[in-house]
């Protein structure tokens, strides 16, 4: 791509990208307890009994609630503590894509549904490192701008992808833009919005010669070899709508009436008293007259005379300020689809209970999970493309997602022990409510089996691993 049309492209998607960057960063400010209650105090959530200058209202804290975080952390808890398990009906190759996927997949998921839910979408971009190893990492939302086509397939034609890097020589940063399609990525810099100073950056990828692997020189273009555009969108629904617009006006009452009740609890203590006919305008006398003699002169005019000391202070309706808060609080989970952990009574509590207390959030986390699916089939498969497994794009991918949650483990055991005679292991394995890898607890079966628990024979063994039951 030449200057001139990257210049032309980048003055295109900006209007649709700032609007974008300014949702997300709207979005990241209430998850960091920046709620826009603090903004008089550039972000920070604190105290102030004296921010006004008022004689009534002195008052101004501004004290922000996190609920914000609290819901996204409790979706990403519930969903993606325990990484979806990958099946692809080959043990071998499961093992492979398990490795592939490394140790800290469950980590990576984890930030995915944050991402998704303060952006509405989350990115993940792959590639081949310099050891010939696939490599995946997680994007910042706000550095990736798609361009779809306009049919139903909504197929990622390109993608810009727009982020700083610092110039050691001038110590100042720039921007980078890259520009992706099927087959290459075109590298490019600027210094101003204006992208009137936009160039190539020609030492970004290095050319190397096919035949002797020696390096030729670098160039602003590199071909991928992938065949697709190697980014893949995890998004939230439908319409890649961020979580906090659904509730962020509940956010904000409870922010104005707690608030509100704080400094009305600050300004009761400044009492301001009113005297009428006092004999002295000496102030200072007045305060230390009350003090030593808890008493007070005042001038009497006469039989109808209105002298006297009175107070001015400030009234608080504690009632109906609790009532809204309770209100406010609880519209919020609904409209959320959370759990509020102050309404936890759930001691002993049966299954059916406990499912029906997490029917909200199932709901959401059960949304998101489906929007995931196709997306990590879509990762899963690029690893298989890397693998050089044949058919890839036609292997059956199953996933299978654990939610993270309470639940009475002793009614999960009972049920599996009345199945067990009529179970496979897998299913058992599967079901088992103290096993976090099914894949591991049938590999450690079959281990304890060979070990000798039991069973002696190349048959006696099968039998248990196909049936679940030695006698059949």
């Amino acid at each position: 791509m030449e200057i001139k049309e990257m210049k032309r492209l980048l003055e295109l998607t900006d209007p649709r990208r700032n609007k974008f960057i300014e949702k997300f960063q709207k979005s990241l400010n209430y998850y960091f307890n920046k709620n826009d209650i603090t903004n008089r105090n550039n972000g920070e959530s604190k105290t102030n009994s004296k921010g006004k200058d008022e004689p009534l209202r002195k008052a101004d804290n501004r004290v922000s609630s996190n609920f914000h975080q609290l819901l996204v952390d409790q979706e990403a808890g519930y969903l993606a503590t325990i990484p979806p398990a990958i099946d692809v009906e080959d043990d071998n190759l499961n093992s492979k894509i398990k490795s592939v996927l490394g140790d800290n997949f469950n980590l990576r998921m984890n930030q995915l549904v944050v991402n998704a839910a303060n952006a509405g979408v989350a990115w993940v971009h792959y590639w081949i490192d310099e050891d010939n190893q696939f490599r995946y990492g997680i994007v910042p939302p706000g550095q990736v701008t798609p361009i779809y086509s306009n049919d139903l397939d909504r197929k990622l034609l390109a993608l810009r992808r727009t982020y700083q890097e610092l110039d050691p020589d001038t110590g100042k940063n720039y921007d980078v833009h890259e520009y992706w399609n099927d087959k290459t990525v075109t590298a490019f810099k600027s210094e101003t919005t204006s992208y009137n100073n936009l160039s190539r950056i020609d030492n970004r990828f290095p050319i190397f010669d096919a035949s002797s692997g020696d390096e030729l020189g670098s160039s602003n273009v590199l071909e991928h070899g992938f065949g697709r555009i190697p980014f893949i969108a995890f998004p939230k629904n439908m319409y890649q709508r961020p979580d906090l617009f659904k509730y962020k006006g509940l956010i904000d009452v409870y922010d104005n009436v707690y608030n509100g009740f704080v400094n009305d609890v600050d300004d009761v203590q400044q009492v301001i008293l009113i005297l009428t006919n006092y004999g002295n305008e000496d102030f200072d006398e007045f305060m230390d007259t009350m003090k030593k003699y808890k008493a007070i002169k005042l001038d009497n005019t006469g039989p109808n005379d209105r002298s006297g000391l009175d107070k001015l202070t400030i009234d608080i309706p504690t009632e109906a300020r609790n009532s809204l808060l309770e209100i406010t609080k609880s519209d919020l989970f609904v409209e959320a689809q959370g759990i509020d952990p102050t309404d936890f009574a759930t001691n002993n509590a049966t299954g059916t209970a406990i499912k029906m207390l997490y029917s909200h959030l199932e709901l959401k986390a059960s949304m998101t999970e489906s929007y995931f699916r196709d997306s990590l089939n879509e990762l899963i498969r690029a690893i298989m493309q890397w693998l050089n497994v044949p058919g890839y794009e036609h292997i059956k991918i199953n996933q299978k997602w654990t939610r993270t949650a309470i639940h009475n483990s002793l009614e999960d055991a009972q049920v599996i022990a009345q199945v067990a005679n009529y179970s496979s292991d897998e299913a058992i394995a599967k079901a088992n409510p103290i096993v976090d890898d099914w894949q591991e607890e049938m590999k450690n079966r079959r281990d304890d089996i060979v070990d000798g628990d039991g069973y002696g024979t190349d048959d006696n063994i099968k039998n248990v691993t196909d049936t679940g039951n030695e006698d059949e």
